[in-house]
């Protein structure tokens, strides 16, 4: 493995209800990743997960700003360009 592999998730051009599904999908699925997270360190250990409790707020923020997009794109009978392309690296520190 290179240093930094990449992967591209999303690549394309997208009708509103394409990107409507695609992008509430992943960002609802982050959510609910961080949402099950700290509830398991809740069971577990009595207490918040740290990173979770950030990154849910900043999540549903960065949805109501798909949401934003989107509505101004179905106003303009427009449609989405998208792409996302996930980059991975070896790290032996959590917090990289």
């Amino acid at each position: 493995m290179n240093e930094t592999e990449k992967i591209v998730l999303i690549d394309g051009t997208f009708l509103c209800k394409e990107a409507k599904e695609i992008l509430t999908s992943v960002l609802t699925t982050k959510i609910n990743f961080h949402q099950m997270k700290n509830f398991s360190s809740h069971e577990l250990f009595g207490k918040d997960d740290v990173i979770a409790k950030k990154r849910i707020p900043a999540l549903k923020k960065e949805m109501q700003k798909v949401q934003s997009i989107l509505q101004k794109a179905e106003e303009k009978n427009k449609h989405l360009i998208i792409s996302s392309e996930i980059k991975i690296a070896l790290t032996d520190n959590l917090d990289a």
